[in-house]
């Protein structure tokens, strides 16, 4: 018996001595912050507030609210934030509709294509429809595929795949004699924030970042992919940003602040 199964079978040992009812004594304690009688009475209004969600309700609203593509700024990100007001509203809670005006790019041109080194492939960027998915056919109002605060660009480089591009994946590659500089460099997600790959890639002198979902840990390795499990398709992207959380979590042009009419002016 290893040393985590030994502490793991004394302490169930020691839990099996604990008296039966001494569950039920929990409950009888006070919470913190409350005295014994505000303790009763806040249990019972939290087992009142267990009792209203719906599953039949979540599954409806859920459905409407994602019947159609809904990214900021779209009509139905409108029509939705409308929806939602109505219905607080008819919750009884005092609601009202906040406008932003932040600063958030969409493409014009997107094109990913291998142009030496072989035969020329031109990447698709557009997931294909899924029968199983009536909202996937939506693709004039679909957002494209790409990151959002990207810089804008057109470079032609050769391609270094860095793993994930973390600092300790170019440390390798230095020890290596590997340089990205000048290259475009090819990471996978995971283990890092993905606006911190392009961040890295660009530190160590590369013209340019393209990020992918490996099925290693987000596809047909980990199980099922959809429609028949959870886990992403071959032909699913990952959509997000890539801006410098850490430093302007929010929108960039106000960083900190909501980002108002009067704050952009």
């Amino acid at each position: 018996m290893n040393r985590r199964l030994a502490v793991a079978t004394v302490f169930l040992a020691t839990l099996s001595l604990a008296p039966i009812g001494a569950h039920v004594a929990a409950d009888d304690q006070p919470l913190p912050g409350y005295s014994a009688e505000s303790s009763h009475a806040e249990r019972q209004w939290e087992e009142k507030l267990r009792a209203i969600p719906s599953p039949d309700n979540l599954r409806t609203y859920m459905q409407r609210l994602s019947a159609r593509p809904h990214n900021v700024g779209t009509p139905y990100d409108k029509d939705n934030a409308e929806w939602i007001a109505a219905r607080f509203k008819e919750f009884g809670l005092d609601t009202h509709i906040e406008h932003f005006d932040v600063l958030y790019p969409t493409p014009k041109e997107r094109v990913v294509e291998l142009v030496e080194g072989g035969p020329k492939f031109v990447a698709k960027l557009q997931e294909p429809a899924i029968p199983q998915d009536p909202t996937s056919s939506q693709q004039s109002e679909q957002l494209p595929t790409y990151h959002a605060y990207s810089i804008d660009g057109d470079v032609t480089a050769p391609l270094v795949y860095v793993n994930y591009g973390i600092p300790e994946d170019y440390e390798r590659l230095d020890r290596m004699g590997i340089s990205v500089k000048g290259k475009i460099v090819i990471a996978r997600y995971f283990h890092s924030w993905r606006g911190i790959k392009p961040k890295v890639a660009a530190e160590h002198g590369a013209v340019g970042c393209l990020i992918y979902s490996d099925p290693h840990e987000d596809g047909f390795v980990q199980g099922d992919t959809f429609p028949n499990g959870a886990w992403r398709p071959k032909d699913g992207v990952q959509r997000g940003s890539v801006a410098d959380m850490p430093l302007y979590p929010g929108d960039p042009l106000t960083p900190g602040v909501g980002a108002t009419k009067m704050r952009n002016a």
